[in-house]
């Protein structure tokens, strides 16, 4: 049918850092193309120039045969292109419904716009997608998950010909993954034009008829995804070789360190979101939470880290080595020894504005060894992000200059992760999602780290969609049904399972949906 999408030798720098280097891609129409690199690689940024987000520095794209230079995502949308970002682009003062219509209300100064319809339509589109949404909900309340729902559903609606996904399942099950690629591969076939940047090599290989490899900011491989493989697709990332699945040793847990008995919330709104939830977690293990996004995770994490403190609708017990933690402040609860990655990084653990260096100690520049006299000890600052960027795999230029927000995705994470797998003192571990956007090659390092970090007896509370994950990692995993534990497996039980890992995600999903 023709090439949809064509880039000749396209460009783009920001100063002296060249994000993408002349880069030559033809996209077929009616196919599902991957893209697939390393953080930083410059997949963001060619599928940002493709959206109209950034204009290229140099070179030519072409849509349909027709030269285009787009100034605005409006242009790209014109000619029927449409993209899903990995951070999101919603207002949180607004409803569900107001967002996806945003910008593309169809009504005029005496046509008001139809609301009833509109939020009928959103339902229908849940229904048939398995995008289930309430269109009056406010984006704010809602859940990491919800909100990527959102994002897919302004495509949907507004029948872009040529969809690009960034990390479109990284809130998904690999049930939900599922659905939406059995949904775009239809609509493949129906003549839209998906190109999609996922770290998932086994969506990748399932669901794309082509793949390109980006590295240092250039295409390396353009092949089919039929023959292709996981170790041939990581090798050409990492220019390397790398392990797909992290080694880990059977785990000899200590005492009980964290107790959660019949923990119950009920937000401001009435709903009841905890359930009697209860579970414990003993040093020098794992304990993974398993479940799809909006069981009351959020509150969950809430609750851990203090940010539930004082309010009425919440009761039970949250207990760290017989201290109670819902007690405590959230600065307290960091006293304590509890470090956390929480889900939303942009809202709760950096500010993209602030420098690379900076973002490395929030919420530990209280520590003592980083400080002299009245001020930082700017020698044990270097020091300490001198060991931690090189350690985690951090990409970036001048740390002490450069702005968070210039990283990619994947590398704000692991900014995020090494502040907080690395503080002193650390008891209790909380990771939620920790390899969210994280290439291959970065997941490696850091599933070996949080392997390391339960080998030194730390207790680690992992909360993760990614079922190979949980499975791979957790010494006992829970599965969260409705703000509840709807089952349990022990260690044994994950001993003994773990070695058949899509059946065991299988069984997992049973439980969890």
């Amino acid at each position: 049918m023709g090439a949809a999408v064509q880039t000749r030798n396209i460009t783009r720098k920001f100063g002296s850092f060249t994000a993408a280097r002349n880069v030559s891609l033809t996209i077929e129409e009616g196919t599902v193309h991957a893209i697939v690199g390393e953080n930083g690689a410059g997949k963001s940024t060619l599928t940002n120039i493709i959206s109209g987000m950034l204009s290229p520095t140099g070179g030519e794209l072409i849509i349909r045969e027709k030269p285009v230079r787009f100034t605005s995502p409006r242009d790209a949308s014109e000619e029927g292109i449409g993209m899903v970002h990995q951070h999101f682009m919603l207002a949180g003062e607004l409803t569900v419904a107001e967002n996806i219509m945003l910008g593309y209300e169809e009504c005029g100064l005496f046509s008001p716009l139809n609301r009833k319809a509109i939020n009928s339509r959103i339902r229908e589109c849940g229904e048939e997608y398995s995008l289930a949404l309430n269109p009056e909900a406010k984006v704010s309340s809602l859940s990491v998950g919800e909100a990527q729902r959102v994002e897919i559903m302004k495509l949907l609606l507004r029948n872009a010909s040529i969809m690009i996904l960034d990390e479109p399942t990284a809130v998904l099950t690999p049930m939900e993954s599922t659905k939406l690629f059995t949904t775009l591969r239809t609509l493949a076939e129906k003549g839209h034009t998906i190109l999609f940047i996922s770290h998932k090599l086994d969506e990748v290989l399932s669901f794309a008829d082509s793949i390109s490899v980006m590295r240092k900011g250039e295409i390396v491989s353009t092949m089919p995804a039929a023959g292709a493989t996981k170790e041939q697709l990581a090798g050409l990332m990492v220019e390397g070789r790398v392990r797909l699945r992290a080694e880990n040793p059977p785990a000899t847990p200590g005492g009980e360190r964290l107790l959660i008995n019949n923990l119950s919330f009920v937000d401001r709104r009435g709903v009841q979101k905890l359930r009697g939830l209860s579970f414990w977690l003993r040093a020098g293990e794992i304990y993974g939470i398993a479940g799809v996004e909006g069981n009351a995770q959020s509150e969950l994490l809430q609750a851990l880290s203090g940010m539930l403190q004082g309010q009425k609708g919440i009761s039970g017990s949250i207990q760290l080595e017989g201290r109670s933690l819902l007690e405590l402040s959230p600065r307290q609860i960091t006293d304590s020894g509890v470090g956390a990655v929480p889900e939303n990084r942009h809202t709760e653990a950096v500010i993209t504005s602030f420098s690379v260096s900076e973002n490395l100690i929030f919420g530990r520049h209280r520590e003592h060894a980083l400080h002299r006299g009245a001020g930082f000890n700017h020698e044990a600052l270097r020091q300490l992000e001198s060991r931690l960027i090189p350690d985690y795999g951090v990409l970036c230029q001048n740390p002490q200059k450069q702005q968070l927000e210039a990283l990619s995705g994947g590398n704000q994470q692991k900014v995020v992760v090494a502040r907080e797998m690395t503080r002193p003192n650390l008891k209790l571990l909380i990771l939620a999602h920790p390899t969210r956007g994280i290439d291959i090659g970065a997941i490696e390092t850091i599933h070996r780290k949080i392997i390391e970090a339960r080998s030194r007896g730390v207790a680690i509370l992992l909360i993760s969609a990614e079922l190979e994950e949980i499975i791979t990692l957790s010494t006992r995993i829970g599965c969260l049904y409705n703000g509840a534990i709807s089952r349990e497996f022990t260690q044994e039980e994950c001993d003994m399972k773990r070695l058949d890992g899509p059946e065991f995600q299988k069984e997992i999903g049973l439980y969890i949906t």
